[in-house]
């Protein structure tokens, strides 16, 4: 004996998200900075332990700057925070 599954191609799916906008708000961000100050290497050297922590990827921080300290550079990682 065959079924037939014809039938079930005319329910309509139940939406999964909302199209009610009053409803819905939209979450403060805030911008927030890391900032590691140091020698190349040891800015590189912190960037990647932090990544092996699982804290950033090694491209989310910004190239390595000079610092106003003679033989000093920083890297800056900037991160987006829901705030209440």
């Amino acid at each position: 004996m065959t079924k037939s599954f014809l039938a079930d191609t005319c329910i309509t799916p139940t939406p999964l998200i909302s199209s009610d906008d009053s409803t819905e708000t939209t979450p403060a961000r805030e911008s927030v900075k890391v900032v590691i100050f140091g020698t190349k290497t040891g800015v590189n050297n912190t960037i990647l332990t932090l990544y092996k922590l699982g804290f950033a990827q090694v491209n989310e921080w910004s190239p390595l700057l000079p610092s106003s300290n003679p033989g000093e550079v920083m890297s800056i990682l900037t991160r987006h925070i829901v705030t209440t």
